[in-house]
């Protein structure tokens, strides 16, 4: 009989995996054979009641609810971490001493739970002892509390039950904050006059915890940014995590990510990308700047690729619209990945971000306070980003115009989208649409005047204005008035072609006296833009008494010449001379010495006419 007992106890011991076998064999009791056998996830342990018993809640239960039956065997299901943790508690109920680390001490709690290894079956038992290590040694490490959180991940929820990994991120959090707290402290240094300020330059110290972060799952990674927002930790650092943590889920080996490959989409992978862009648009800093525009561009075309929701889409360009004047035209040619048979550029999603850009534009300008006016630059700053985002729409144009997929409808709408006071040059919006004649030869006249309506030939400049006057590509009605603008510039030109070389063109002057420019502009510039005009116009005066004190010089010599001289000639040519000069630096053949209001409506009426008359 013993003979039978000791050959199933080899056959059971057999059934172990050959690892887990020579460890039992290192402390299991050799010379009293096994009367109880537990099955753990697929393992096998041929061990004894007692010393289980005495330490174990759970299999005391069992072992007194089947005390009839003599039970021998038993199967522990869904057992937290599977076979390797019950190994080390089995080791604890029968007194062998093993260390507990930050790799096993979250198996360790959540085991000990699951089989009652609690201070109510035995004094100083292994779930205390768990305990203990992990409240007086783990969370007062930023890096264990890390590696603990990993091993969470194959233990929710009962890991959450038992608050493991709540009190690791709240410990996580606290020590990011003290570390930026101390490095903050670190920077600060007195200047020259004396005043205690923080040296920006200097590297901070405080971030070493991004690249421990990098390997928590999502889920987890998620709960520790909420946390850190929540204690106050700088948004720059709560952006430099994020896009530390894309970069490296973001970038591993995928088909979708790898379009040499030949492999079919993983869509495991790309449900789990999917997931990280997501969570990622959702953890960014309201502060703008917190994170690279180029890495919201980057996620931008990540969600569009993935078919991420709508709110995530819409966030990001929320985003990018509020800062779209530190862009570049590279990040702004974001790939059509939905429409193989459409446009090759998201011209949609563009606008959209245009869009963006004009209403907070708007809304800010609303909100100023009126003390801005009293500022001395000459652009504001939402007018100096306003320049920037025209200039790169303009270029952004020229880009998807040689497509020959995009609609009249679509170029229209992105250059319609910034308000008319935007543009100041109408040169790379000109540049553009010349593009996109030469590529859609196939446009009817009224399509052509309907995209030359968009160009304010006032507003070219003489290069542009010179190329636009010999282009066959433009419609006979935009020629005529780009030659009509052209000879008001030369006429002008030739007026202030004598005299003082720094007076402004007729033109230019009756584009600002009429009201023209500055009626649209907003409130804020065009209150810059009066005051400047306040300053030129006095240096204007200013240099016309300096001029009037020469000619006073200057008669008074050619007077004394005349007296000596006596001849009639001389006085005729003299007169003729005074009869040129104007003060206004324009010609007064007609009786005025400067543009009117009447003088503007007559060349509207003259332009107005010709459009008439060519159409």
């Amino acid at each position: 009989m013993d003979k039978l007992h000791h050959h199933q106890q080899q056959q059971q011991q057999l059934s172990l995996p050959k690892c887990s076998r020579q460890r039992c064999n290192e402390w299991i009791f050799r010379d009293v054979p096994s009367d109880i056998t537990i099955e753990v996830n697929g393992g096998t342990f041929a061990l004894h009641k007692f010393p289980l018993v005495s330490r174990s809640g759970r299999i005391r239960k069992l072992v007194a609810e089947h005390r009839d039956a003599d039970i021998s065997r038993v199967e522990l299901l869904n057992l937290p971490g599977g076979a390797e943790p019950f190994e080390l508690a089995a080791k604890f109920c029968y007194g062998i001493n093993f260390e507990i680390t930050s790799a096993n001490v979250a198996q360790l709690c959540c085991v000990s739970d699951y089989l009652e290894m609690n201070e109510e079956f035995s004094k100083d038992n292994l779930g205390s002892r768990a305990e203990e290590y992990l409240e007086s040694i783990v969370c007062k490490n930023l890096e264990m509390c890390v590696e603990v959180l990993q091993q969470c991940e194959n233990l929710l929820p009962l890991a959450d039950e038992l608050k493991i990994v709540s009190r690791c991120i709240d410990s996580i959090a606290s020590k990011a904050c003290a570390e930026q707290i101390a490095s903050s402290f670190s920077r600060l240094e007195y200047s020259s006059s004396g005043r205690l300020h923080m040296n920006k330059q200097a590297k901070c110290e405080g971030d070493w915890w991004i690249e421990d972060l990098s390997v928590l799952r999502i889920d987890l990674y998620q709960r520790v940014m909420t946390a850190m927002k929540c204690r106050g930790v700088r948004p720059e650092s709560i952006g430099a995590s994020l896009v530390n943590y894309a970069q490296k889920e973001l970038t591993k080996k995928s088909s979708l990510w790898n379009p040499s490959s030949q492999t079919k989409i993983d869509l495991i992978s790309t449900g789990h990308e999917r997931l990280v862009v997501e969570t990622i648009v959702n953890l960014l800093p309201v502060e703008k700047l917190a994170v690279p525009i180029s890495f919201l561009f980057g996620l931008l075309r990540s969600a569009v690729m993935l078919d991420c929701t709508i709110a995530c889409r819409l966030d990001l360009e929320r985003r990018i619209g509020s800062q779209l004047d530190i862009a570049t035209i590279d990040d702004l040619l974001i790939p059509s990945f939905r429409h193989a048979g459409d446009t090759l550029f998201d011209v949609d999603t563009v606008h959209r971000i245009l869009v963006n850009f004009s209403q907070q534009d708007d809304s800010e300008d609303d909100m100023e306070d009126a003390s801005v006016f009293e500022s001395d630059s000459p652009r504001s700053p939402s007018q100096t980003a306003l320049f920037k985002v025209s200039k790169l729409a303009d270029n952004y144009l020229a880009e998807i115009a040689p497509d020959a997929n995009l609609k009249l409808s679509k170029f229209m709408v992105i250059a319609e989208t910034l308000p008319a006071h935007a543009r100041t040059i109408h040169d790379g919006l000109y540049r553009a649409i010349d593009i996109y004649l030469k590529a859609h030869q196939g446009l009817s006249d009224s399509d052509r005047k309907k995209l030359c309506k968009l160009i304010d030939f006032q507003k070219l400049s003489q290069e542009a204005g010179a190329h636009a006057a010999q282009n066959e590509r433009l419609p006979l009605q935009a020629i005529v008035q780009v030659l009509y603008f052209e000879q008001i510039r030369l006429r002008n030109s030739l007026c202030c072609s004598y005299g003082d070389e720094d007076h402004k063109p007729m033109h230019q002057s009756w584009r600002i006296s009429s009201g023209a420019l500055s009626a649209a502009m907003s409130p804020r510039d065009n209150y810059a833009s009066l005051r400047r005009e306040n300053r030129e116009l006095k240096l204007e005066l200013a240099r016309l008494r300096m001029r009037l004190n020469d000619l006073e010089k200057e008669h008074v010599c050619m007077k004394r010449d005349m007296q000596k001289s006596h001849s009639r000639k001389f006085m005729s040519s003299f007169s003729k001379k005074i009869g040129k000069l104007s003060f206004f630096g324009h010609s007064s053949s007609r009786g005025s010495s400067s543009p009117s209001k009447h003088s503007h409506r007559t060349d509207s009426r003259v332009i107005e006419r010709t459009c008439a008359s060519t159409d």
